[in-house]
């Protein structure tokens, strides 16, 4: 076997070697994107007459816009919430205008794939 067959197995080694890499850390949730593609769009918040409460939702898993705009879409589609989900931050701050449980507000970011770490009242 010459050098540059020996080189090119390198090579090759070391990109499938990376590549296996970053698969691993995708399926784990842990790779730097979901994958999705950017054809969702971000739902204006509703308006509300009346602010009942104002809640802080951590939220793990979140790597890109995509993530950003599923959670944002998913928490407004709430009746009675105003949510801005500020992704690099890893948190939504919800408002709402009448009692919502917080296991309600968990598990729509949960059915998602995402992570509800928790949730403060501001």
């Amino acid at each position: 076997m010459n050098m540059t067959n020996i080189v090119a197995i390198l090579i090759l080694v070391v990109i499938i070697a990376w590549a296996v890499k970053g698969t691993v850390s995708h399926f784990k949730g842990e790779g730097a994107c979901c994958g999705g593609g950017g054809s969702e769009v971000k739902t204006k918040p509703r308006k509300l007459d009346s602010v009942k409460s104002v809640k802080i939702m951590t939220i793990k898993g979140m790597h890109c816009e995509h993530c950003y705009t599923r959670v944002h879409n998913a928490l407004n589609s709430i009746e009675g919430v105003n949510a801005n989900v500020q992704g690099k931050r890893g948190r939504a701050v919800i408002k709402t205008d009448r009692d919502i449980d917080d296991e309600v507000l968990k598990k729509v970011v949960t059915d998602l794939g995402y992570e509800a770490e928790e949730i403060t009242v501001k």
